[in-house]
């Protein structure tokens, strides 16, 4: 479960639904809504999508959870504190693999020094082909 002390500290009021999402995002690791819901359901079983959706709303506003957007379908959320990488999608087996994010270091330096550009390499996946596909 979310540590309490945590959504205090973000000045939240603790629900069971916020502590139950924010652990579901934890354990999943890269997950839509919709398994975020699946996997509350399996202990409690009348959490409905729209609460799933509003305490993921919730999370996010408060840094605690942050989306990507791995494809073409909705959204994908991760714990914030777990955001070290960078999301690499084969357009081919649709597999997504991680990277340092340091790795973008010089684009997103780049980015800021030619155009000004402040860049947030966080919050979008690089498509390609996965070293298994390539072979």
């Amino acid at each position: 479960m979310a540590d309490k002390h945590e959504l205090h500290e973000k000045g939240l009021r603790l629900t069971p639904q916020r502590e139950l999402v924010l652990a579901a995002v934890r354990a999943l690791g890269h997950a839509t809504p919709e398994e975020v819901a699946e996997k509350v359901r399996q202990t409690h079983p009348g959490i409905n999508l729209s609460t799933v959706y509003r305490n993921l709303e919730t999370l996010e506003n408060v840094g605690l959870v942050q989306h990507t957007h791995l494809g073409h379908g909705g959204a994908t959320y991760h714990a914030a504190a777990e955001l070290t990488h960078l999301h690499l999608v084969c357009g081919t087996c649709g597999s997504v693999g991680d990277a340092p994010i340091d790795v973008a270091a010089n684009f997103v330096q780049n980015l800021s020094d030619d155009f000004g550009f402040k860049t947030d390499v966080t919050h979008f996946a690089i498509y390609g082909t996965c070293a298994t596909c390539v072979k």
